[in-house]
C-alpha cells in the first residue's frame, strides 16, 4: 500500500474536522440548517487554510444521500465518492491550468444538463483569478443566474483580481491564518495517534515557521518525522530549518549589552560555521527583544524565565531602538551582497546608536502656578471690538487683511487699498485711480463679508478713487523687498571672496538670483 503524506492523510472530511476557521464555519453551518444555500461561494485566504478543503466538505454537505446536512454522514456513496475524487457530479477545476475562454464555455455547455448521481452539480474552481478576462465574462451570465442544480464553489489566494462583477454574485468567506498555537495543539494531536515521540518547543517551531499554513505546518512535520527516524528534537528541528533557538542568541544578547563587538562577531562566525538562515536569526532577535520589552514592561504577561536578566541589562529605550533596527535589518537583508554581511550591519547599528534621551524639567513653583491660575476671559482684540457710533478710529489695515482671509481677485483689490475710515457700522477704504480697473462689486462684496465676519457687524463697505499716491499694504511689502534686496547685495559685494572672484573673472552679481 502506497504512503499517504500527513497532509492528504489528516485532510479534514467534515466542519468538526477543520481547525481555526470557526466564523466561517459557523455561518455555512447555519445556512445549511435553515437551508439557506446560495448559488455562488467564493473562498479566499492564503495557501493551505483550508479553501478546497472547505469547498470539498459543503459539496458532501450538498449531496449527502441522508439529507443537505451539516453534519455528512461519510459513509454513503455520495460522501466516499467525493472523498475519493471519483463524484461525477463533482468537476473540480484548477483555473491556473484552464484559462483560456474555450475552456470555461466548454464547462459551461453541461450546466443546463441535470446531475447524473447526486442532488446537485458542483462546479469547483481552485485559483479562480488565474482566468482570464473573456473567461470571466463568459461565466458571468451563468454564475448570477445557474439552473437550480448547479452550485459555484469558487477558491482563491487573490480576491483583489476578480471583477468586481463576480466578486458581487458570490458569497465570500475570507479564511484567515491559523494561530501558531492551534496549529501546535493539532500537530501534537496527530504525533499522538501516529505514535510519533516529540518535544513541545519543536513542535511550537514547526508552527511558527509554516505561517499560518496547516498544510505547510504537516508537510514539515513529515520532513521532521523523516528526518528524526521517527522521532521529534528541538535540536533537529532547528538544523533541519537552518534556524536557531532563543537559547541559542543568549550569548549573542550578552555581546549586544555590553558592547563586545569582538566577541558579537565571534558568535557570528559560530553561527554561520552551523549554515543558520540569518533570516530566521533576525526573526528569533526580534522576538526575543519583543519579550524583553513585555517583561520590562507587562511582567506579568511573559513567563520566559531564561530572558528575565536581559530585562535588567537593557534599558527600555535600547529595546525598543534594538528592536526597529533588527526589523529594518530583515526588511533589507535581501538587497545586502551576503546575507551574513546584511546581518553583520545590522549588529553593528547596535553598537554604533544609542538612543539619545531629552529631559524637560519643570519648575514646581511653574506648575503650582498653572494649576491655581484663575480661569481669564477671552480678550477679544483691539482692532475686533465692536465701535461705538459716536468716534472714528484708526486701524492698522496692513495688519489687518491676513485675518479677512480673502483670495484672488478680492485679496488683490484689498491689498492696493489703504485705511480711509471706520465709523459705526461703515467701513472706508482708498483706492489709486490708477486701480480702477480692479474695482468691481463682486470683489467688493466678498471684501465686505470677510469684515463682517472679522468684526462681527454689518459692515457697509465703501471705496474711493484717490489720484495721490497711497502706501498700500502690497506698496510697503514691495518696498521692504526691495529693501532687503539691496542690503543683501551691499553685504555680498562687500565679501573679500566675491571681490576677489569678480576681479578673477570680471564677472557681475545677479541680482535677481539673489534670496
Amino acid at each position: 500500500m502506497s504512503y499517504y503524506v500527513l497532509a492528504r492523510k489528516w485532510r479534514p472530511r467534515t466542519f468538526q474536522d477543520m481547525v481555526g476557521q470557526e466564523s466561517t464555519l459557523r455561518i455555512l453551518t447555519n445556512a445549511i440548517e435553515q437551508k439557506r444555500i446560495h448559488h455562488a461561494y467564493l473562498f479566499t485566504g492564503t495557501r493551505g487554510v483550508g479553501k478546497t478543503t472547505l469547498a470539498r466538505i459543503l459539496a458532501k454537505c450538498l449531496n449527502c444521500e441522508a439529507n443537505i446536512t451539516a453534519t455528512p454522514c461519510g459513509i454513503c456513496h455520495a460522501c466516499q465518492a467525493i472523498d475519493e475524487g471519483r463524484f461525477l457530479d463533482l468537476f473540480e477545476i484548477d483555473a491556473a491550468s484552464r484559462t483560456k475562454v474555450e475552456d470555461t464555455r466548454e464547462l459551461l455547455d453541461n450546466v443546463p444538463y441535470p446531475p447524473t448521481q447526486g442532488r446537485y452539480k458542483i462546479y469547483l474552481i481552485d485559483e479562480v483569478h488565474m482566468l482570464s478576462h473573456h473567461s470571466f465574462n463568459a461565466l458571468l451570465k451563468t454564475l448570477e443566474e445557474p439552473p437550480e442544480h448547479i452550485k459555484f464553489l469558487l477558491a482563491t489566494t487573490d480576491p483583489k483580481r476578480l471583477p468586481d462583477t463576480i466578486l458581487s454574485r458570490c458569497l465570500q468567506f475570507h479564511l484567515k491564518r491559523i494561530s501558531p498555537e492551534q496549529i501546535a495543539k493539532h500537530l501534537q494531536h496527530i504525533c499522538k495517534i501516529e505514535h510519533v515521540q516529540h518535544e513541545w518547543p519543536a513542535l511550537e517551531k514547526l508552527a511558527q515557521v509554516s505561517d499560518g499554513s496547516m498544510r505547510d505546518a504537516l508537510s514539515l512535520l513529515d520532513q521532521a518525522i523523516a528526518y528524526g527516524l521517527g522521532t521529534i528534537h528541538t535540536n533537529d528541528i532547528h538544523a533541519m530549518l537552518g534556524s536557531t533557538s532563543q537559547e541559542d542568541l543568549l550569548p549573542l544578547l550578552k555581546a549586544i549589552a555590553a558592547q563586545d563587538g569582538k566577541r558579537l562577531f565571534n558568535i557570528i562566525s559560530q553561527l554561520a560555521d552551523h549554515a543558520c538562515s540569518f533570516q530566521l536569526l533576525l526573526e528569533e532577535l526580534i522576538n526575543s527583544f519583543h519579550q524583553i520589552a513585555m517583561i520590562q514592561i507587562v511582567p506579568d504577561a511573559i513567563t520566559e524565565t531564561h530572558l528575565a536578566t536581559f530585562a535588567q541589562l537593557f534599558t527600555p529605550e535600547d529595546v525598543q531602538l534594538y528592536y526597529q533596527i533588527a526589523l529594518l535589518g530583515r526588511r533589507d537583508l535581501s538587497f545586502a551582497p551576503h546575507p551574513k554581511q546584511g546581518f553583520e550591519m545590522t549588529m553593528l547599528r547596535m553598537l554604533a546608536f544609542k538612543p539619545h534621551l531629552t529631559q524637560i524639567t519643570t519648575s514646581t513653583s511653574t506648575i503650582e502656578s498653572e494649576q491655581i491660575t484663575p480661569p481669564v476671559e477671552p480678550v477679544v482684540s483691539a482692532n475686533a471690538l465692536p465701535i461705538s457710533n459716536s468716534s472714528d478710529h484708526v486701524l492698522p489695515w496692513r495688519e489687518l487683511l491676513p485675518k479677512l482671509e480673502l483670495s484672488g481677485m478680492s485679496y488683490a483689490l484689498a491689498s492696493n487699498c489703504t485705511f480711509g475710515n471706520y465709523s459705526g457700522n461703515k467701513f472706508e477704504l482708498m483706492l489709486s485711480i490708477h486701480h480702477k480697473p480692479m474695482l468691481n462689486q463682486k470683489s467688493q462684496d466678498r471684501i465686505a463679508e470677510a469684515l463682517s465676519r472679522y468684526f462681527k457687524n454689518d459692515i457697509k463697505l465703501e471705496i474711493h478713487l484717490s489720484s495721490e499716491e497711497l502706501i498700500t499694504p502690497l506698496k510697503q511689502q514691495l518696498d521692504e523687498q526691495e529693501s532687503r534686496l539691496a542690503h543683501a547685495k551691499e553685504t555680498i559685494m562687500q565679501d573679500a571672496q566675491v571681490k576677489k572672484l569678480l576681479d578673477m573673472y570680471d564677472a557681475t552679481v545677479e541680482v535677481s538670483l539673489i534670496n
